[in-house]
């Protein structure tokens, strides 16, 4: 088998963090597993640093339970390839909707850097991190 081209490579990386958009916000937590490395580490998703991915599941089942759906709409992925080492940044706007009060959202402007790493042929995402810009919570039935 050939090796991967630069190009073919960067589309492969970008599918990584839109394959965990999606998963997320589908809820489809086999295929999102399947983003990240054994030994994740996770920064900017509250105060403490996240590490290993069954942690990872952990926060964010309990952090999903509070919402009946999410959208996660990410700007184009800018990589920086060295190897089986990528670099990438993200920008993301994601919209939470409560379960309960109902019509509240909670708006987050944010960047992800993402580190991920080719094992096997396959990327993953080896360390992520949240910046957050701005948040916003609406609740567009109160008055």
């Amino acid at each position: 088998m050939s090796e991967p081209s630069a190009q073919q490579d960067r589309f492969s990386a970008q599918d990584v963090i839109i394959q965990y958009a999606a998963c997320i916000d589908d809820r489809d937590f086999d295929q999102y597993r399947d983003c990240f490395t054994t030994d994740v580490e996770l920064h900017g998703f509250g105060s403490n640093v996240i590490r290993g991915v069954d942690d990872w599941f952990d926060f964010v089942h309990k952090a999903l339970e509070n919402f009946s759906a999410t959208q996660h709409l990410l700007g184009p992925p800018q990589v920086e390839l060295n190897g089986d080492a990528a670099q990438m940044r993200t920008d993301l706007q994601a919209q939470h909707f409560f379960r309960e009060p109902k019509g509240r959202i909670f708006t987050l402007w944010g960047t992800y850097r993402t580190q991920l790493v080719r094992t096997d042929r396959v990327w993953k995402i080896k360390r992520h991190e949240l910046v957050t810009r701005a948040t916003r919570t609406s609740d567009p039935y109160r008055t």
